[in-house]
């Protein structure tokens, strides 16, 4: 099945000049929706994860689902504010400034391997940073998966060298 169908382009959104990868269309298709969460769940049923992390907020849709069919517990990385319990923090810089995210400071143990998954891959700052978290918090980063992965000039693998990267959608930065 070509997932890639399954994806609206939404140009100009948040903000002019920016090709918004829209998933909500592959998420209200049954199948297709289906089909995504198990490709990700196959490709690391082998591989003896403990725990899924998926970062806020569309990567959730899919975590929650993978960590199901793989019979792991599933952890929240989210914004910083967002969590209720003590957290453990990391910061990454964007195009215009930075940002951090949190997670629940027991939520990962020492050792546990763990798949950190999310909706794109752009440039991968966000990913760099759960990295991390995940081994801040004493875990080992099993891989790092995506449903879409943007090519081109963002070079976001290039901020992950080292990690196991997937992802199930390539597709092209727009204007270029």
């Amino acid at each position: 099945m070509d997932l890639s169908k399954y994806i609206r382009n939404v140009p100009n959104w948040p903000k002019h000049g920016v090709q918004f990868k829209d998933i909500t269309t592959l998420c209200k298709e049954a199948i297709p929706f289906r089909e995504t969460c198990e490709r990700i769940a196959n490709q690391y049923k082998e591989k003896k994860i403990i725990k899924v992390a998926a970062i806020e907020a569309r990567g959730y849709v899919f975590g929650g689902v993978v960590a199901y069919l793989l019979g792991v517990g599933f952890v929240l990385i989210r914004k910083i504010g967002k969590l209720p319990y003590t957290t453990i923090d990391e910061s990454y810089e964007l195009e215009y400034g930075s940002d951090s995210i949190h997670m629940h400071i027991d939520a990962i143990s020492s050792g546990d391997k763990v798949l950190i998954l999310d909706d794109l891959l752009a440039t991968g700052g966000t990913a760099a940073a759960a990295c991390r978290l995940v081994e801040k918090a004493g875990g080992i980063v099993e891989g790092l998966i995506f449903v879409i992965e943007l090519t081109g000039s963002l070079h976001g693998r290039d901020n992950l060298k080292g990690y196991d990267i997937h992802s199930l959608i390539k597709m092209p930065v727009e204007d270029e």
